[in-house]
């Protein structure tokens, strides 16, 4: 009798759990209640809440507080940004303040508990260490080489007419067996040559034409494109024309140069997974994440600062991954070079260093006679590039106005509101800037408008009364927090909500420079031009495919990781997330635009890493 009241009470509280996730699921899909599909959700809720119970009561590990608390915490997180941005479209009919906050609790109740049982899902397989192990790594240090042995003596004892293609698979397999970061390297190469020999030179946006201009010396070097990458790419450039005495010629060697770079990034990653014995299958698709997934092959003909410094920041992390096991010299060398070029390649590399800084010096203590120097060393030499020697040179530094993208899209927000200010503070704003045509130029998801503005005025007027528009910031902030709230929403939702879409690597060619370089393509034609634009259109077209065109879905598959090294109890991994995510932090401190992919490709290129983190073993077995 216990036992039926029990199955009883079990249906009743799935049947609520899928009754508001199906009404969740309506609001986001833009349906009517009377859409059948709100019943498939309803069924399709019920019988994934009846059997994720089922599963979940037979694995221990997950019913733990630890595992409890982060599932919901992240649902919860999840559900709150995510209605931030989506609860206008869900309240829209509705006139009565009760009823709207009725709604809105229904679907913040739905979103909560699935992303609750999907996490706890996900991360009942993500913990099952056992399975993983077996699934994923070998068991001991040697069985990796044992792997190649067995490949190489695999076909011995076949007969000869069984031989041919499956002899020559083995040997397929058994050379990427051995060889799987450079395997890992030539086929990059391979897959990313006909963007290459298409984009030919290299695809420049006039951000590129820009730092074209500092390194044929038309105008002086600025520190608003990083310096270090303005020299690198002068350092190819003119290695090509000294060669070849052609301008087209010498761009194209630092883009094969950049290509050359990126792919290294990959091989090094997968020989950094070698050493902690991961199966030449999972290499295998981790390469070909990178290998076919087009806009890695789109962003590493582009020049542009961003895609040197995600392979900085891919490098960086498996240096650290690499110095858990061993201390050898090359790997502390390659982590002091990558820690000290992430602070000097973008602006936000050298604030979101220090932010990870006090982090990464906690963890490292007990080895603080290695590691305490190469930390310090890497914020002093980046220090004394940044200020002394660029300063020496007479470097053109980056304005404040660049740097304050976020507040004054904020302030812009409440002034086009027409908000009640004082007299001393419409004063205050008018010295800086003209407010003749804010409500023209104000872009809720794009802060140039608004910067040129204040570049426009008198920015020296802000930069001397630093203090006055600190308080003002704070006070309109504190008088309107909800257009604030709204303003930064506008900002930023690109890079934390999932479902926004933006065309990505879809620049392409030189663009109009009267320089010297032009768009000269070494193969064309139609098929090609057609194969190109299906291959990035594919990332809008097709479902799951397209969540790795998403940098909402990115961020919150980091998040996820992250968890799953808190419910495996393995803690200190956390460390190898510290630098992403104070970089993540940057961008939504002080991005000018709310949805550029490039912004963050830190971190999409790092998503094979950081979900092998989560999951290899930390000691040897």
């Amino acid at each position: 009798m216990t036992t039926k009241r029990h199955d009883y009470l079990t249906i009743l509280i799935c049947g609520l759990e899928s009754f508001f996730t199906s009404w969740a699921l309506m609001k986001a899909g833009r349906m009517e209640p009377g859409n059948i599909f709100t019943g498939v959700f309803f069924l399709l809720s019920f019988f994934f809440y009846r059997q994720s119970r089922l599963r979940l009561q037979t694995k221990p590990w997950i019913q733990t507080p630890a595992a409890r608390r982060t599932a919901l915490a992240t649902a919860v997180l999840f559900a709150l940004l995510y209605l931030f941005v989506d609860y206008g479209f869900y309240v829209e009919t509705l006139t009565s303040r009760l009823f709207r906050l009725g709604m809105l609790a229904a679907v913040f109740a739905g979103f909560v508990i699935l992303f609750d049982r999907l996490l706890l899902l996900i991360f009942s397989y993500s913990c099952h260490i056992a399975a993983l192990n077996r699934l994923l790594f070998y068991h001991d240090a040697g069985a990796s080489s044992e792997a190649c042995r067995e490949a190489a003596s695999s076909e011995e004892g076949r007969p000869a007419g069984q031989r041919g293609f499956s002899a020559f698979s083995a040997s397929v397999r058994r050379f990427y067996s051995c060889h799987s970061a450079l395997c890992g390297f030539l086929l990059c190469m391979v897959c990313w040559l006909p963007y290459f020999l298409y984009q030919y030179p290299g695809i420049m946006t006039p951000d590129s034409i820009n730092q074209f201009e500092q390194v044929l010396g038309i105008i002086p070097y600025s520190n608003h494109h990083p310096l270090v990458h303005t020299l690198l790419f002068q350092l190819f450039y003119r290695i090509g024309f000294f060669l070849t005495s052609d301008m087209v010629t010498a761009v194209s060697f630092y883009t094969f140069f950049q290509m050359c770079f990126m792919a290294f990034t990959v091989s090094y990653l997968l020989k950094t997974l070698r050493l902690f014995h991961t199966k030449p299958v999972v290499l295998l698709l981790i390469t070909l994440f990178y290998a076919l997934v087009p806009y890695h092959a789109v962003y590493s003909v582009t020049l542009w600062k961003d895609i040197p410094f995600a392979g900085l920041v891919l490098l960086f992390g498996c240096c650290m991954l690499r110095l858990s096991r061993r201390t050898a010299a090359c790997d502390l060398i390659l982590f002091f070079v990558c820690g000290t070029l992430i602070c000097l390649m973008r602006s936000n590399g050298w604030y979101g260093f220090l932010v990870s800084l006090p982090l990464l010096l906690y963890h490292y203590r007990k080895k603080a006679g290695i590691f305490f120097p190469a930390l310090l060393g890497m914020v002093f030499t980046a220090f004394v590039i940044k200020y002394p020697v660029m300063n020496s040179f007479h470097v053109i530094q980056p304005d404040l106005v660049e740097s304050l993208a976020i507040p004054t899209q904020q302030i812009a927000a409440v002034l086009c509101k027409d908000r009640e200010l004082t007299t001393q503070q419409r004063q205050l704003i008018e010295k800086v800037v003209d407010l003749t045509y804010i409500k023209e130029l104000y872009n809720p998801t794009y802060a140039d408008n608004i910067k040129e503005l204040v570049r426009a005025g008198d920015p020296s007027y802000l930069a001397s009364h630093k203090r006055d528009f600190f308080s003002l910031y704070l006070t309109l902030g504190m008088t309107y927090p909800g257009d604030y709230l709204t303003a930064y929403r506008d900002q930023t939702y690109g890079y934390w909500y999932p479902d926004s879409f933006y065309p990505v690597a879809e620049a392409e060619g030189v663009s109009a420079t009267s320089l010297g370089v032009s768009h000269t393509p070494l193969i064309g034609g139609p098929v090609v031009i057609k194969a190109k634009e299906i291959s990035l259109k594919l990332g809008s077209m097709l479902p799951i495919y397209s969540l790795l065109w998403s940098m909402g879905v990115a961020f919150w598959f980091f998040i996820i990781c992250a968890g799953t090294v808190i419910i495996r109890r393995e803690r200190e991994k956390l460390i190898y997330y510290v630098p992403g995510f104070a970089l993540y932090l940057t961008v939504l401190a002080a991005t000018p635009v709310a949805t550029e992919f490039r912004y963050v490709y830190f971190l999409i290129f790092s998503l094979p890493f950081y979900a092998m983190v989560s999951l290899i073993p930390l000691q040897e077995e």
